[in-house]
């Protein structure tokens, strides 16, 4: 008879390419509480806060966190609004190129960031748009928007569209239809698609890196930080926060889509 158990190996073998994972980032989380200021001292000396106060009163940390959490903001924004309406558009009808501009959607989070990045830069100057935070914004939304349309299709295709028929039978308008109808089935695969948007604007670097200009987002600050070694437990802190701000959006993601597996009216058996 067939055993649904593990075996041994397997165990050990998953439980080393977690380790092997995680442990570099265990590593930061650390020693963003070692009382020593060298740069990773081996063993910790002590514990200590002392490096988040550190951190949060320097001006320059402070107006990075700010500049991305403003950016992954609007660039999620607009993510939602455009990953839903593409998402509206496509799911359901047939057309001569549709999946040419399906593809065209998925692209951006295909191709290297540093082509994407390359790409808009030559775009901004072609048209003399001077790199700032806008031009960030319009970086960051072009792979964001790829993020929300495959929650949301996804979503989609699992909604029986005779929800929408019978709602449109009964009186219902295209509004009504679209408030208590489709909004509810698609509001945990729209939330969780915007929790990633926003997780993968607000580490991203490499596109950031060529759209930024004179603006420093906290990864550019971080990237700016390994020159400077004498500051390496409040990069630590630093680092740590990114890692807790993109952590709880993406672990939220996960649950979310992870508890609507089945969805009222999709149909399943």
């Amino acid at each position: 008879m067939h055993s649904e158990k593990a075996s041994l190996g397997l165990k050990i073998a998953a439980w080393g390419g977690l380790v092997f994972l995680h442990f570099p980032i265990f590593i930061i989380f650390l020693y963003a509480f070692n009382t020593e200021d060298a740069a990773f001292s081996f063993p910790p000396q002590g514990f200590t806060l002392d490096w988040f106060s550190v951190a949060f009163a320097r001006e320059d940390v402070l107006e990075s966190i700010k500049l991305s959490l403003q950016i992954a903001s609007i660039a999620t924004l607009i993510a939602m609004v455009l990953g839903t309406l593409a998402a509206a558009a496509l799911y359901r009808r047939d057309f001569f190129g549709k999946e040419s501009i399906s593809m065209l959607l998925i692209l951006p989070i295909a191709l290297p960031g540093i082509i994407t990045g390359l790409a808009l830069l030559a775009a901004f100057k072609r048209f003399g748009i001077e790199p700032g935070v806008m031009t960030i914004v319009i970086g960051h939304a072009t792979f964001c928007v790829v993020i929300v349309y495959n929650n949301v299709i996804a979503r989609f295709r699992r909604t029986s569209h005779s929800l929408i028929e019978a709602s449109m039978d009964l009186g219902a308008d295209g509004w009504q239809t679209f408030r208590y109808i489709i909004l509810p089935n698609l509001s945990s695969a729209l939330l969780a698609g915007g929790m990633l948007a926003f997780a993968l604007s607000f580490d991203e670097i490499i596109v950031t890196t060529f759209t930024a200009g004179h603006e420093r987002t906290l990864p550019l600050w971080l990237l700016n930080q390994l020159s400077r070694p004498r500051d390496v437990p409040v990069t630590n802190v630093v680092a740590m926060m990114v890692m807790l701000v993109t952590m709880v959006p993406i672990l939220g993601a996960y649950y979310l889509t992870k508890s609507s597996e089945s969805v009222a009216g999709s149909g399943g058996k």
